[in-house]
């Protein structure tokens, strides 16, 4: 598949972008440097990705963030510099054990260890291999969101000849590349360790086994075959592929990649991956290193406990917009990755798109909504905030986007799904992750004597200003009742009634929710907080 063309970027950025402090652009700066000190014509981006499983959240995050930098790139450089993203699957790599998700463990019992391009499709007759198919499914999870990239196999670079100048290359400087392994390894490991992975041609396994020969003049190694004999292959055509760290800097060095990000994961291993690409003749690409995920207990996330959120996860609940700010927002931070960041991440979305509007061309390129949007953010308000829409989901028993319509409609004068499709698509969302999410865990209390007066109170000041969608007002009123009965701090005031009305620890601007939930459906709502009814609700 070729990429689609990279759209043009507003020259008006070109001189702001000089001096903007984003973290795309400085990373952006380094990789400027880098390239006007070795004169090369072109910047080649690269990310990685297992197919031993699907494309996950993480696979996004990088190849977003990555855009990311090479968008700010090509501003500094005033797009005159070509610039290509790779996203590489190594499909080379054997299964070393078989997934939760197949259809059938046995299946795949007698491919293990077999390179993933060689394991057959569990799934389905549409695709020659296991490898095949979960490159199908990251190229499509790319299309969707309409990254631009060039996708690479590890199997065609090897099999291809792609890689063989600089496998050969490996082969003359054997003892070089040991030389930085070894003292990496335990005594045991360091036995039997080498570089190169032949690839059996007795059982197409890929094999962990010593070289007893590497023959840099000829091109080959010479190693004991799983029957015992003493086999001889070309380090070139595919017969061989390397070890995981050597392959990261024999790839870079192939490639001439200028830049790759990873997890902090890695960070003990880049010195190892670039000086092999050294060792190999290239030169080691810029780094950018980021933090891991963490669940909602501050655990790591791992994708053999499933203690994380998954893409499609938080595509039932939100935009993709939401997911790429918050992959923009502190890389380099730890961040907790679960439901409850969904509504958050979403609000403040919408709250960039808007701000990007009114701003000069210097705070448009330090807003996120210009990254996220890789320089073309749209032109977007949305007047009512994702929490909002939870609250009200939450007040009215919304079990579909109908009943909450009949509250939008009369805050926001003359909107429609129709005339407002973001808006609608907002309220789908909300209505979802209301009945999955919040639903189930929702506990109210029964309001103390000084609320009970307080809530009493609010209700009757709210009586003459039914029909009333001024939030400002409103909030003002609440307020004031808050301070009449001695409210201190003012805080728990409005914590009694998220707690109290809603079921929840927080909320929205109270009186924005009586705006759009309306003061006469308020009142009652009170009312039955009253009377013991909210509280005899099942969670």
């Amino acid at each position: 598949m070729s990429p689609a063309p990279l759209p043009s970027l507003d020259p008006a950025f070109f001189d702001a972008a000089q001096t903007a402090r984003a973290w795309p652009f400085e990373e952006a700066r380094k990789l400027v440097a880098r390239l006007e000190k070795s004169g090369k014509g072109e910047a080649v981006f690269e990310t990685g990705y297992g197919p031993s499983g699907l494309p996950h959240i993480g696979t996004f995050g990088e190849v977003a963030r990555t855009t990311m930098v090479r968008t700010a790139f090509r501003l500094l450089t005033r797009d005159e510099i070509p610039t290509r993203l790779i996203c590489f699957s190594d499909d080379l790599d054997g299964m070393r054990k078989i997934p939760d998700n197949v259809p059938s463990r046995a299946f795949l019992e007698p491919h293990l260890q077999r390179p993933l391009t060689s394991v057959p499709d569990p799934w389905t007759n549409e695709f020659t291999s296991f490898g095949d198919h979960n490159n199908a499914m990251l190229r499509r999870f790319l299309d969707t969101f309409g990254f631009d990239y060039e996708f690479a196999s590890a199997t065609d670079y090897y099999k291809s000849g792609k890689f063989d100048a600089v496998l050969l290359r490996a082969a003359e400087r054997y003892d070089d590349i040991m030389k930085v392994m070894l003292p990496t390894l335990g005594s045991e490991r360091q036995a039997t360790y080498s570089p190169f992975l032949p690839i059996s041609p007795t059982s197409g396994r890929v094999l962990y086994v010593p070289m007893k020969e590497v023959d840099a003049r000829n091109g080959t190694v010479t190693f004991v075959d799983e029957d015992g004999r003493d086999i001889t292959v070309p380090v070139t055509g595919g017969h061989v592929k390397m070890q995981w760290k050597p392959d990261f800097g024999m790839r870079w060095a192939a490639l001439g990649v200028d830049f790759e990000m990873f997890g902090k994961d890695h960070q003990t291993n880049a010195p190892i991956y670039d000086r092999i690409c050294e060792i190999l003749g290239g030169q080691a690409p810029e780094h950018y290193v980021f933090e891991l995920f963490l669940d909602e207990n501050g655990q790591k996330i791992s994708k053999s406990k499933g203690n994380g959120l998954t893409i499609d996860e938080w595509l039932a609940y939100a935009n993709t917009e939401s997911l790429g700010l918050y992959m923009f927002q502190k890389p380099r931070a730890a961040k907790r990755l679960y439901f409850d960041v969904i509504p958050r991440a979403v609000d403040e979305y919408y709250q960039f798109v808007a701000a990007y509007q009114e701003q000069d061309v210097a705070q448009r390129l330090e807003n996120p909504a210009f990254h996220v949007h890789f320089g073309h953010p749209p032109a977007a308000r949305m007047p009512i905030t994702f929490s909002l829409l939870l609250n009200i989901v939450s007040a009215s028993n919304a079990h579909d986007t109908d009943v909450l319509w009949g509250f939008i409609s009369r805050y926001v004068k003359g909107a429609t799904p129709k005339s407002e499709p973001e808006l609608d698509r907002l309220a789908t969302y909300a209505v979802r992750y209301f009945n999955d999410r919040v639903r189930p865990t929702k506990v109210f209390r029964a309001p103390t004597e000084k609320e009970r007066a307080a809530l009493q109170d609010l209700a009757d000041q709210l009586a003459p200003h039914e029909g009333s969608t001024s939030a400002e007002e409103l909030q003002n009123l609440v307020y004031e009742v808050g301070k009449a009965h001695q409210f201190e701090p003012l805080r728990d005031w409005f914590g009694a009634i998220y707690q109290v009305l809603l079921g929840a620890d927080q909320g929205p601007r109270f009186g924005s929710f009586v705006a759009l939930y309306g003061v006469a459906e308020t009142r009652k709502l009170i009312a039955d907080s009253l009377a013991g009814k909210l509280v005899s609700e099942p969670a």
